[in-house]
Order: C-alpha cells, then sequence, then structure tokens
C-alpha cells in the first residue's frame, strides 16, 4: 500500500475538472469520504487519513474551485446543488457506492442532502462542526474573510494571518498545529503566495441576506436516522449553536458528539482526541 495519496482528476458533467485524493487503504470494508468545508481543500484530511487507512479506503475531495480542481469561469455554480452532483459524479468513477462520509462545514451540509439525494450511499456520517441550523453570526464572520485575505509575503507572514484572523476561534493551538494551518490555507508558487481556493467564493456569500431567517436542514437531518451519526462541536464555535447540537441529539437515535477544546469553526482534526473518537466512530462501521 503507498504511504502517499495519488491524485486522480475526474469531469464533472458540464467538463470541468474536478480531483479526489485517495490514500488508498484495503477493499473490503465502507470506504471513507472525506468532504471539506467551503474554502478549504482535500488535504485538511490528511492526518485523519493517516490513521483510517490501515482499516480501508479513504479518499477526500476538491470542490470546483478548490485545491487542485478547476476554477469556474460562472461563480454561480459555486451552490451546494451543483457540488452535490460534482461529488456523485466523482464517487461514481472512483467506484464508490457507499461510504461513511465525514464532512467539514460544508461538507456536513453535503452530507445532510444526500439523506435526500442519495441516502443509499451513507452507511455513517461525521459531522464537523456543522448541524441543520447555522448562525447567522458565524456566516458574517466567515463573509468576512473568504476570498478577501491578502496575501502573505511568507509562511511566517502566512502563520501571523492566520492567528489575526482565527486566533479568536482557536485559542488552544500550538505553535506547530498554526504552522499547519497556515500550510492548508495557504499555497507558495514560485515565492508568491495565494489562497487555495478561487476568490469569486466570496461572490455567493455576499448574496446571502443574513437578515432573514436562514434555512434549516432538519428534514434531511433526520433523513440520517438509518445511519450512526457523530457531531464534533469546537468550543469556540460560532456556526453550531449547543441548542442546535442538543436539538440533533433528540431526534437522532444514534448519535454521539465530541467536543474539541480550544478551537472554533471548524476543528481542524488535528487533535490525537478527536482524530481518536472519529476513528472509533469509524471502527464500528463495517
Amino acid at each position: 500500500m503507498s504511504s502517499e495519496p495519488v491524485s486522480h482528476f475526474y469531469s464533472a458533467q458540464d467538463g470541468l475538472r474536478l480531483h479526489l485524493r485517495d490514500h488508498g487503504g484495503p477493499e473490503g470494508r465502507t470506504p471513507v469520504v472525506c468532504l471539506p468545508g467551503l474554502a478549504r481543500t482535500a488535504e485538511d484530511f490528511d492526518a485523519l487519513a493517516s490513521h483510517l487507512k490501515s482499516e480501508r479506503r479513504v479518499v477526500a475531495l476538491d470542490y470546483r474551485g478548490r485545491g487542485l480542481s478547476d476554477w469556474d469561469k460562472d461563480w454561480k455554480n459555486y451552490d451546494l446543488a451543483v457540488e452535490n452532483g460534482d461529488i456523485l459524479t466523482v464517487l461514481a468513477a472512483a467506484g464508490i457506492s457507499e461510504a461513511v462520509l465525514i464532512g467539514t462545514s460544508r461538507g456536513g451540509l453535503h452530507s445532510m442532502i444526500f439523506a435526500a439525494t442519495r441516502p443509499t450511499l451513507l452507511k455513517g456520517v461525521v459531522l464537523n462542526d456543522i448541524g441543520p441550523a447555522l448562525e447567522a453570526k458565524g456566516l458574517a464572520r466567515i463573509r468576512g474573510y473568504v476570498g478577501k485575505l491578502p496575501a502573505p509575503r511568507s509562511w511566517s507572514d502566512a502563520v501571523n494571518l492566520a492567528k489575526s484572523i482565527m486566533g479568536a476561534q482557536f485559542t488552544g493551538l500550538s505553535e506547530a498545529e498554526w504552522e499547519t494551518y497556515a500550510r492548508l490555507t495557504f499555497i507558495e508558487k514560485e515565492g508568491r503566495f495565494s489562497a487555495r481556493y478561487d476568490p469569486n467564493l466570496m461572490r455567493p456569500l455576499a448574496a446571502l441576506d443574513l437578515e432573514a431567517p436562514l434555512p434549516e436542514l432538519w428534514p434531511q437531518f433526520e433523513g440520517l436516522a438509518h445511519v450512526p451519526v457523530l457531531a464534533i462541536r469546537g468550543e469556540n464555535t460560532d456556526l453550531l449553536s449547543e441548542a442546535t447540537l442538543a436539538g440533533m441529539a433528540a431526534r437522532h437515535p444514534r448519535f454521539e458528539s465530541h467536543t474539541v477544546p480550544g478551537q472554533g469553526h471548524a476543528p481542524l482534526l488535528l487533535d490525537e482526541p478527536t482524530i481518536s473518537v472519529i476513528v472509533q466512530f469509524v471502527a464500528k462501521i463495517s
């Protein structure tokens, strides 16, 4: 088994090139599919994948406009419905018809949507700091920086920028974790730094009316009743409230949760206690 992940590229239905990061792993057990947050990439799951791939195949996706997937010329396609179709297209091409989904933030929204669009795909779901109801305060904060980050001048500058933007959310990170966070957020090519996503991701966010009631996904969440669910919540999060978490526990018959101290939205899935909780949850699924 290769120790390094392999990149595969597939065509979306509209021809856009999409990237799958495949960590490999033995066949025979349900594979794990990792879905990142709004402006995040497949590489966010490397640490977790290294603990899971001894037992089963682990893959992670880059949505269109992120990571190694192509940017879309039409920003309106940075849309949950379009991306949901992209995920199904990529998984079909990769030979995955059933999976344990690990969804960070936006990835968790996709996981809940699959309860309606493709329930047979799901064998278990990990929701990383996301639930059926979102807090407007958290969305406003995210809208304040996505697509608006200045370009760092060095990796130390990137670390300091990450701290300046996310320090209030992540009060418990070590220096090594801040370094990892910065390197997962920015990319350096020939001495020039940039974020790992199309800045036009800000445009769908800008169109949100945060003064109006936000759409909720309680029916989709309840559609996950046929599979076990683990919710990860950052202690400092401003997107997943304690009340929403309690509502999730009350409505799901096989629900577990874990709170990550000193982290906000969304937990980085780098610390050993959180990785251990996820590994134990996944191990119970055949």
